[in-house]
């Protein structure tokens, strides 16, 4: 999935997340977390996402991820969107997760 644009998904929201995405020069992801429950959850904050990218083939992007102890599932959930808007989708290719 190419990204093309900048987007933003989510809210400040306690229980929630928001996070922007930016198209980056290199192949690199560059992942900045800033969690109310970091020290927890930081590692499984960060295997989330990249997970997530690693599954629709997103690379070379800028994420900046606002995290107020929103779950896994949330989380998931505020990503696939971000996603599909940064690369003008309607919709996400669900089919290829099989």
């Amino acid at each position: 999935m190419k990204i093309v644009h900048p987007a933003v998904a989510g809210t400040l929201e306690s229980g929630d997340v928001m996070i922007r995405i930016a198209p980056a020069d290199s192949q690199e992801i560059d992942l900045q977390i800033h969690s109310s429950v970091e020290k927890q959850f930081s590692a499984a904050i960060r295997a989330t996402i990249l997970q997530t990218l690693r599954q629709y083939g997103v690379q070379g992007v800028q994420l900046i991820v606002d995290d107020k102890g929103a779950l896994d599932c949330i989380l998931r959930a505020r990503l696939e969107t971000l996603l599909a808007r940064a690369a003008d989708l309607t919709a996400l290719p669900w089919e290829s997760e099989k």
